[in-house]
């Protein structure tokens, strides 16, 4: 399996990526794959544009979403990571997954984050990010009535790849970056995963052009062997130490293979760590393709990734 893994899903993501086969996606999972009401219809207030913080000249943004008022009550807050391939993407489609309308209508805060991007700012860049994004967090939950012990994390594709990082590093790992908030810790309580990639290390795996070419935007990498590979990959990280993690991803997704979340399943269990995996099926890379119908619907996804969050934030 590992002996493929890249060369499927780099080879794929290339083609995707680097033309317009990623706004294609995005567009076809918004036009038959139907998230149900928007969290900006569902928020009570929403605050965009809130800078948290600095990156050189490059100032990081993330928008706000609240539920209706708890009465001055901390809330718990839920992070959204975007995907793009790290290329590409914004805080925006937040709009196309499942879970952040019902998780406002339980009561969460819900903050989705922009951060710098390939190939002009190379990995750990958008991790350091988003780090800075849960410290900026936690640094100001006072301001924003939010429970600093609660702090979940979710993303798609390679906002899931990030957000299974956020879950599983820490300090020892290299990646906190220069952030404003540095007093403050970057670890997270719960992770949501939606179809990230998890393993990229095998310097078995045949690069094509492609592959080659959006490895060393994204990474940096200059070969298989590069070790920039293993330290991006999350099933590096895994320990004892992460939190709970629910991983979703579809059965015939041609973009991240679904050994990707299956291997990183195992190995959360085989450290001890309570993980849910849930395969979906007739669903490709964040769309269900026409004629399909996908399972769990968007519907009951979420709803599994509010009740995740119920059972790990509550």
């Amino acid at each position: 399996m590992k002996n493929r893994v890249i060369s499927i899903f780099m080879k794929a993501l290339g083609a995707v990526v680097l033309g317009m086969g990623a706004l294609l996606i995005i567009f076809t999972a918004c036009a038959v794959w139907p998230t149900g009401p928007k969290p900006s219809v569902v928020a009570a207030k929403i605050q965009r544009n809130v800078v948290y913080g600095n990156a050189g000249e490059v100032k990081l943004k993330m928008d706000f979403y609240f539920p209706a008022d708890a009465g001055g009550k901390a809330r718990p807050v839920v992070m959204y990571v975007h995907g793009g391939g790290w290329r590409m993407g914004s805080k925006s489609m937040i709009a196309i997954i499942p879970g952040p309308a019902e998780l406002l209508r339980r009561g969460y805060v819900v903050v989705a984050i922009n951060y710098r991007l390939a190939p002009e700012y190379k990995f750990p860049a958008m991790l350091e990010d988003a780090k800075c994004a849960v410290r900026f967090l936690r640094a100001h939950a006072e301001n924003f009535k939010l429970d600093p012990q609660r702090i979940g994390v979710m993303g798609d594709s390679a906002g899931g790849h990030l957000a299974a990082l956020l879950g599983l590093t820490d300090s020892r790992a290299g990646f906190e970056g220069h952030c404003d908030w540095s007093n403050e810790s970057s670890r997270v309580q719960a992770v949501v995963d939606l179809y990230g990639p998890s393993d990229f290390a095998d310097g078995k795996t045949n690069f094509n052009k492609a592959a080659i070419a959006l490895v060393k935007e994204a990474f940096g990498a200059k070969s298989a062997n590069d070790s920039i590979l293993k330290r991006a990959s999350p099933v590096t990280y895994v320990s004892a130490q992460a939190p709970p993690f629910l991983i979703l991803h579809g059965d015939r997704d041609g973009l991240v293979p679904l050994e990707q979340s299956a291997e990183l399943n195992e190995k959360l269990k085989a450290a001890g760590v309570s993980s849910t995996f849930i395969v979906i099926t007739n669903f490709s890379h964040g769309f269900t393709p026409f004629g399909l119908k996908s399972s769990p619907t968007s519907v009951e996804l979420s709803k599994m990734v509010a009740d995740f969050f119920d059972k790990n934030l509550r």
